[in-house]
């Protein structure tokens, strides 16, 4: 395996991925890096190590979500939650719309089993259905299946208004 030819054509679709899935620049760096210094060690056939990569990168994201809830539960039973989510900032109005929407795409993710997830996730960064098939360890026929099952309980558990705003009616 080339480690540099992976990390030159593998470093910015797995950040786009990351930053997608946890909303965080920094920390989606931060995994993205992890992931690589992972590969550094394997030997992994060429045709693999995007699979390989992403799946590394998803499994870190997991760990680290479990670690973040297990954080918010330990701090909310010490001090108060309003004091923890209080923003001091207020942003100009074409920040809060955007803010807005990308809070309601989240919402409605979190809300969907983690296989669908992960499926709307990979499709957005390109993945073709074999890859994913191989990703979620199931039949490469199934995945434009499972895909649209998981856009319909996507866009139904989307904020309706967030739907109108970009239709320009409901649904």
């Amino acid at each position: 395996m080339d480690f540099e030819a992976a990390y030159e054509s593998h470093w910015v679709p797995l950040f786009r991925y990351v930053n997608r899935m946890v909303g965080d620049a920094d920390l989606a760096a931060d995994v993205v890096q992890e992931s690589f210094v992972r590969l550094f060690d394997q030997t992994i056939p060429d045709e693999e190590v995007r699979r390989w990569l992403f799946t590394v990168a998803t499994n870190l994201v997991r760990d680290d979500a479990r670690m973040a809830a297990r954080r918010r539960r330990l701090l909310a039973e010490r001090y108060d939650q309003s004091d923890l989510s209080h923003d001091p900032m207020e942003a100009p109005d074409q920040a809060v719309v955007r803010s807005e929407r990308v809070a309601a795409v989240r919402a409605a993710l979190a809300q969907l089993p983690e296989r669908d997830r992960q499926l709307l996730l990979m499709r957005e960064e390109g993945f073709r259905y074999a890859e994913i098939a191989k990703v979620i360890e199931v039949a490469p026929g199934s995945v434009g299946t499972l895909l649209a099952r998981a856009v319909r309980r996507f866009v139904k558990a989307l904020d309706p208004r967030i739907v109108e705003d970009e239709t320009g009616r409901g649904r």
